[in-house]
Parts: C-alpha cells; structure tokens; sequence
C-alpha cells in the first residue's frame, strides 16, 4: 500500500470541489462544504500546515469517498 497523501486544508478543498462539493460557509479557519445531495464536512484550513492523513479520512467518510476515489480526483 502506498503512502497517503499530506495536503493542507486548501488543497482538499479543491479535490472536494472537483467531487461536486462547494464551500457554504466558513468560521474562522474552517471550511463547510455541501454536495448537492446533502453529505456535508468541515475542513481546516491553518495557512500552510498539512492535513493528516486520519483528519483526511474521517472528512473522507463524511463526503463517503474511498481512498480510491479520492486518490482519482487528485490525479485529475
């Protein structure tokens, strides 16, 4: 299995929009996306600093992405 990928908070932001998410409101530092079909999450967003790769996959299950998918949308 390969390494997960360490992005910052701006960055899965934009893998998140390339999935149909968009950005509905923010408060301080976090992000709240909503898909069209109501899955919602929040995301940090703390200057450069990096999103681990738990944080990652919790937000993943929130929007209910693979690893996979999400790895999909990255490469685009």
């Amino acid at each position: 299995m390969s390494r997960r990928p360490r992005l910052t908070g701006t960055d899965l932001i934009a893998v998140l929009r390339k999935a149909g998410f968009e950005v509905i409101r923010t408060r301080g530092s976090h992000y709240r996306l909503r898909h069209p079909d109501s899955r919602c999450t929040t995301v940090p967003v703390h200057g450069n600093e990096t999103i681990g790769p738990g944080l990652i996959g919790r937000i993943l299950a929130d929007c209910e992405l693979t690893w996979d998918e999400f790895l999909d949308l990255l490469a685009k």
